[in-house]
């Protein structure tokens, strides 16, 4: 409010004209304030959480042991269908292996055909016995 409105008058001739105002409590008193930190729960407690993370982890537990009975299923496949053909392969390597020991031995025969009491296919020094190179680079996986 102006001063023209409460008194009439423009300007103060003394402060002693003012009227006394005093800031007081309203009737009743201030409602009381609160002081302690209450937050509100703004998400999953901590034991939901790490129920959730204990189910996940279950669950990919389990997925992963399913895996590895799957894995283990197939190698044994794998294996047994291995120990049944086996037999066959070491037959067409041991085929294979002769017929590159003739040839071998043939070629010998036609080099040192001049030498005096060569003896074809014996060995010339003492060792022990190891297949050709040549059958180690084409032999399969199985």
């Amino acid at each position: 409010m102006t001063e023209v409105l409460k008194r009439g008058f423009p300007g103060m001739k003394s402060v002693k004209d003012m009227t006394i105002v005093q800031d007081a409590p309203p009737p009743g008193g201030f409602p009381s304030i609160r002081i302690e930190r209450r937050l509100p729960s703004t998400g999953p407690t901590g034991v939901a959480i790490f129920a959730a993370l204990a189910a996940i982890m279950g669950y990919g537990f389990y997925k992963l042991s399913e895996r590895r009975q799957e894995k283990r299923f197939e190698a044994d496949e794998i294996l047994t269908v291995r120990k049944i053909v086996q037999p066959v392969v070491q037959a067409e390597w041991d085929l294979r292996y002769l017929e590159h020991l003739r040839k071998e031995r043939e070629e010998e025969a036609k080099i040192m055909k001049n030498v005096p009491g060569w003896k074809v296919g014996e060995p010339t020094t003492r060792h022990r016995w190891l297949p050709p190179l040549e059958s180690w680079d084409k032999r399969p996986l199985i």
